[in-house]
């Protein structure tokens, strides 16, 4: 059955497939109590979801001209959270992304939220590579004194051996750091690119470094919204100024197919700070195109 956009069921695209029979799944995890700045990423995975019917009415020219209803995806709800608890939160996060054995597309939520998804990941698959755009470099050794919070996450993931740094790549940067966070992360192996450079790059040259970083292995794609500009993404606890634009992004994605992606999380909307549904359009549209790459 075909609905105009504002009907269509409040699942991601509208999806309605069996959690058994679907090949991906989809799952909000509404978290934000390890923020730095401006709360409200919580609200997220029902913004996204809500903003994602607009992209039901048409099919899409990059995922072979798929037709959303038929793709077989489900959308399994919220992950339980320890509310005002974020290492309890963490273990939870992580028992609930440890049932899942297909490829799992998250909605935070904060930042936070993609180290126990890779905890999880890692006990299957073992370390995996990253690809990760963000404004922030998010390898802080702390937030302010709290141990885990979205500026750490990364951090944690490369101590606890869950991410190969030398397979990860960052795009996006820009915004302030002490030296020392920089100078710790590229002597990991880490390769950092900068809002400026991709700027002056161009999206094919971009994606083929990606691919050239991560190699053909199993990696994980983690999408900060604002890596996207504060002009282009307002919604968003941390904006920063001279980012990526949607299109830069979406050119991105569509030219890494082929890549073995393991799972994949875009987080950090916070709706309430946008008054026009940018951001989580926005959020839905990269969704939507990250999909895309699993088959």
């Amino acid at each position: 059955m075909h609905y105009p956009t504002f009907a269509v069921p409040p699942t991601f695209l509208g999806a309605s497939a069996n959690p058994d029979e679907a090949k991906a799944l989809v799952a909000g995890i509404p978290l934000d109590i390890g923020v730095t700045n401006r709360p409200g990423a919580r609200f997220a995975p029902l913004a996204i979801r809500h903003a994602s019917r607009m992209l039901t009415d048409g099919q899409n020219p990059a995922m072979g001209w798929r037709d959303p209803a038929q793709l077989p995806i489900a959308d399994i709800g919220d992950f339980e959270i320890a509310l005002g608890d974020i290492e309890a939160s963490l273990k939870l996060i992580e028992d609930q992304a440890a049932k899942i054995a297909k490829p799992l597309l998250s909605f935070g939520g904060e930042h936070t939220v993609t180290l126990p998804l890779l905890r999880a990941l890692s006990k299957r698959a073992g370390p995996v590579g990253l690809i990760h755009f963000d404004a922030h470099i998010d390898t802080w050794p702390d937030n302010f004194g709290q141990v885990f919070g979205h500026g750490s996450v990364f951090y944690h993931a490369i101590n606890e051996g869950l991410i190969d740094p030398r397979r990860m790549i960052q795009i996006g940067i820009r915004s302030p750091m002490p030296r020392e966070v920089w100078d710790w992360t590229v002597g990991k192996g880490v390769t950092i690119l900068s809002a400026e450079e991709v700027h002056e790059s161009s999206p094919a040259a971009v994606a083929e470094l990606i691919r050239e970083k991560v190699g053909g292995d199993g990696t994980y794609l983690s999408i900060d919204i604002d890596a996207l500009d504060a002009a282009q993404a307002p919604g968003t606890g941390t904006p920063e100024v001279g980012g990526l634009f949607t299109w830069q992004m979406m050119a991105i994605l569509k030219r890494l197919h082929g890549l073995s992606i393991a799972g994949m999380d875009v987080v950090e909307v916070a709706p309430a700070y946008d008054v026009a549904e940018i951001t989580s359009l926005a959020a839905a549209s990269l969704a939507w195109q990250m999909l895309g790459l699993l088959w």
